[in-house]
Formats: C-alpha cells, structure tokens, sequence
C-alpha cells in the first residue's frame, strides 16, 4: 500500500509539474475567451484530459505492446497473479521501457539545447549557447542506443526508433503550439470588436486548440508514468491527479506559479532520470520501482526550495 500510494503521489506531482507550461498556455488562452467557453473547457476538457490522455492512452500503449494479453488483460496486467500474464508482461517491458526512455532523454536534450528557460546551473546557459551541436549530440545519443541494443537484443531496434519519431512529432508539434498560441493572443483585441457569432466560432476554434495542446503536453507525462509503474489503472489515478491540480493551477493565479523560476528545471532534470531509468532497465539493469518517484520528490523538491530561495 505504501508503494502504490508512493506511485501515485509521484505520478500525480511529475504531471503537474512537467506541465506547467501547459498551464500557462491555457491561462493565457482563456483570458481570451467567454465565460460560457471557459466552463466548458474546465468541465469537459477535463474529463476528456484525465479519462481519454490519462486513462485510454497507458492502457492503448500496453496493448499494443503485448496484444495477446488482450484488452482487459492489458488494463490488469500490473495487478494480476497468473504465471502467464506476468510472463508476458515480463517480454514486453524491455520494448515499452526502451522507447519511453529514449523519449524522455531526447525531451531533456532538446530542453536544455532550445528552449529558453531560466539557467540553473552555468552549464545549461553554455550548453544553451551551442544550441547548433543539438542534432549531432541526439544522432551520436541515437547510435550508441542503437548499438547497446544491437548487442543486448536487435529487435530492441525497433522502439527505439519509434521513441525517436514520436519524439520529432512531439517537437513539431510543440512549435506549432507556440505559433498558434501567439496568433490566438494577438486576435484579443480584435475579438472585442466581432459579432456574437464571430465570437462563438472563435471561441470554438480556441477549445479545439487547447485539447489539442492538452494532448500534446500529457504525451510526455504518460511516456514518463512506465518509469513509475506498468499498472494502468496506477498511471490513471496518478496522472489524473496531476491533471486535476493543473486545472486549479489554470483556474488560479497560474502568476504565482511561474514566480517559482526554477520549477521547469526540477521537471527536465527528472524526465532526464526518468527516461535514464526506463533506457537502463530495457538492458536488463534491476532498478527498482521506488528510485523513480524517489528522484522525482529530489529534483523537483531542490529547484522549489532553490525558486523560494
């Protein structure tokens, strides 16, 4: 009990965590729009947020990477007592942990190349400068990846590349959220003077926008969630943890919040070894499951009391 409750707990903090900047582009958007839009949003747009992103992608994800447990054995899975079931699950954490990982890594890569951030530690605004050697550091991360699988299992080539490609989609996509995100800002002005249907359609337009960010910022929290634990209903409960303090966060003052500088940091550094953990246990290193919402508590728990600082 005190295991799951520790999973749940560091599910729920590193999804609310690393997505802050969600957050504040939903804050943000929201200023923009109708009373009524905005409620629909907190309501349904958290249902759709927690059940479908939270709930239906883990469980997708583990069908897929073993589809002869079956629909309600890949929901079970990380509960059941059969030999068979466990065994099966057993095979398929290697590829499902080595993708997740692969992600993750290359996440924290491209956060500390990028994107502009507040600088933690003097390496990063060094590293930040030399933003151009990104690609060839990914591509010789890549190789090496490749390699280790080549000797360990060759068939652990292939979520490896499927890590790497959900990875650039996640990226583009990101940046076309940053331009939409500016284009949606820049038509407040230009609301105040629509029509009531001018107005709605907008609106409309808006929400759309904000649940496909929803689902491109969870992407990254439900990668990270098989660092924690393969159990779906665990990631659920945890990751709907954190995506119901995410929407207090965008219904409060989400200002006070981006007051704590270094919090984005303490997030990075924990996909970094989150996605380390999950890459060393696809080789078959034993890490056990508590080291995960362990350096999660660690991380984000330093660069919060560094921001209060």
């Amino acid at each position: 009990m005190f295991s799951i409750f520790l999973i749940i707990l560091g599910l729920g903090l590193f999804e609310s965590i690393s997505s802050l900047d969600n957050a504040i582009i939903n804050a943000q958007v929201l200023q923009t729009m109708t009373a009524r839009a905005r409620r629909w949003f907190l309501f349904w747009g958290m249902l759709f947020a927690v059940i479908v992103m939270r709930g239906v992608l883990p469980w997708l994800i583990v069908f897929l990477a073993a589809p002869q447990l079956g629909p309600i054995g890949a929901l079970t899975a990380g509960f059941s007592a059969s030999k068979d079931v466990s065994h099966t699950l057993v095979n398929a954490t290697p590829f499902l942990l080595l993708g997740g990982g692969v992600f993750l890594v290359f996440l924290f890569l491209d956060w500390l190349f990028l994107r502009e951030k507040q600088f933690g530690f003097k390496a990063e605004k060094m590293i930040y400068h030399h933003a151009k050697t990104f690609y060839v550091v990914i591509t010789l991360c890549f190789c090496l990846i490749l390699f280790l699988a080549s000797q360990k299992n060759s068939t652990l080539i292939i979520p490896a590349g499927i890590g790497l490609l959900i990875f650039f989609i996640t990226h583009g996509l990101r940046a076309f959220a940053q331009r939409k995100e500016q284009q949606l800002l820049n038509m407040r002005g230009l609301q105040k003077q629509s029509t009531q249907a001018n107005t709605s359609q907008t609106d409309f337009s808006k929400l759309l926008y904000l649940e496909l960010i929803d689902a491109i910022f969870s992407v990254d929290g439900v990668i990270g969630s098989f660092a924690f634990t393969l159990s779906v209903p665990l990631i659920f409960f945890g990751n709907g943890l954190g995506a119901v303090i995410l929407r207090q966060l965008t219904v409060g003052n989400v200002n006070r919040i981006k007051k704590y500088v270094y919090l984005e940091n303490g997030a990075m550094y924990s996909v970094l070894f989150l996605g380390l953990s999950m890459v060393f246990r696809s080789f078959g290193y034993p890490i056990p499951e508590y080291i995960s919402p362990l350096t999660t508590f660690i991380c984000i728990g330093y660069f919060f009391f560094r921001s209060a600082r």
